[in-house]
Protein backbone atom coordinates (compact mmCIF):
# COMPACT_ATOMS: atom_id res chain seq x y z
CA UNK A 1 0.00 0.00 0.00
CA UNK A 2 3.11 2.39 1.13
CA UNK A 3 4.33 1.12 -2.56
CA UNK A 4 1.40 2.55 -4.23
CA UNK A 5 0.75 5.29 -2.55
CA UNK A 6 4.49 6.89 -2.68
CA UNK A 7 3.83 5.92 -6.43
CA UNK A 8 0.79 7.99 -7.04
CA UNK A 9 1.65 10.62 -5.17
CA UNK A 10 4.86 11.17 -7.28
CA UNK A 11 2.51 10.87 -10.34
CA UNK A 12 0.13 13.40 -8.90
CA UNK A 13 2.85 16.18 -8.66
CA UNK A 14 3.32 16.09 -12.53
CA UNK A 15 0.40 18.20 -12.39
CA UNK A 16 1.68 21.46 -14.84
CA UNK A 17 -0.05 24.13 -12.22
CA UNK A 18 2.10 23.00 -9.21
CA UNK A 19 5.39 25.25 -9.28
CA UNK A 20 7.37 23.32 -6.89
CA UNK A 21 6.32 20.78 -3.97
CA UNK A 22 7.70 18.62 -1.04
CA UNK A 23 6.94 14.92 -0.42
CA UNK A 24 7.60 13.73 3.16
CA UNK A 25 7.15 11.57 5.98
CA UNK A 26 7.24 12.18 10.04
CA UNK A 27 11.04 13.27 10.81
CA UNK A 28 12.22 11.34 13.80
CA UNK A 29 12.05 13.95 16.36
CA UNK A 30 10.51 14.06 19.76
CA UNK A 31 9.44 17.42 20.92
CA UNK A 32 6.06 18.26 22.37
CA UNK A 33 5.38 20.61 19.77
CA UNK A 34 5.96 18.22 16.66
CA UNK A 35 2.98 16.36 15.41
CA UNK A 36 3.60 13.16 14.34
CA UNK A 37 0.25 11.57 13.95
CA UNK A 38 0.41 11.36 9.90
CA UNK A 39 1.98 9.06 7.31
CA UNK A 40 2.28 11.82 4.58
CA UNK A 41 2.44 15.32 3.87
CA UNK A 42 2.48 16.98 0.79
CA UNK A 43 3.40 21.04 0.12
CA UNK A 44 2.21 22.27 -3.63
CA UNK A 45 2.50 25.56 -4.26
CA UNK A 46 0.66 27.49 -7.02
CA UNK A 47 1.31 31.00 -8.72
CA UNK A 48 -1.89 32.03 -7.99
CA UNK A 49 -5.70 30.90 -6.48
CA UNK A 50 -6.45 30.19 -10.41
CA UNK A 51 -3.82 27.45 -10.84
CA UNK A 52 -4.83 26.05 -7.32
CA UNK A 53 -8.35 25.66 -9.01
CA UNK A 54 -7.27 23.99 -12.26
CA UNK A 55 -5.61 21.48 -10.11
CA UNK A 56 -8.16 20.38 -7.98
CA UNK A 57 -10.57 19.26 -11.03
CA UNK A 58 -7.43 18.12 -13.14
CA UNK A 59 -7.58 14.65 -14.45
CA UNK A 60 -4.50 13.77 -12.35
CA UNK A 61 -6.06 15.10 -9.04
CA UNK A 62 -9.05 13.38 -9.62
CA UNK A 63 -7.56 10.17 -10.66
CA UNK A 64 -5.41 9.86 -7.56
CA UNK A 65 -8.31 10.10 -5.30
CA UNK A 66 -10.34 7.32 -7.31
CA UNK A 67 -7.13 5.31 -6.93
CA UNK A 68 -5.92 6.05 -3.74
CA UNK A 69 -9.03 7.10 -1.34
CA UNK A 70 -8.85 3.77 0.18
CA UNK A 71 -5.19 4.08 1.28
CA UNK A 72 -6.34 6.99 4.10
CA UNK A 73 -8.62 7.34 6.87
CA UNK A 74 -8.60 10.97 7.02
CA UNK A 75 -7.11 13.95 4.41
CA UNK A 76 -6.09 17.54 6.58
CA UNK A 77 -5.89 20.54 4.26
CA UNK A 78 -4.27 23.75 5.30
CA UNK A 79 -4.56 26.42 2.54
CA UNK A 80 -2.23 29.13 3.06
CA UNK A 81 -1.37 32.68 1.37
CA UNK A 82 1.93 34.09 1.77
CA UNK A 83 2.19 37.05 3.93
Amino acid sequence: ARDKFEKALKKLVSVETIVDYHLGVPAPTDRGVIDTTYSYSLLTIFKNKEDQDIYQTHPTHLKFIEDCEELWERVVVYDSVSI
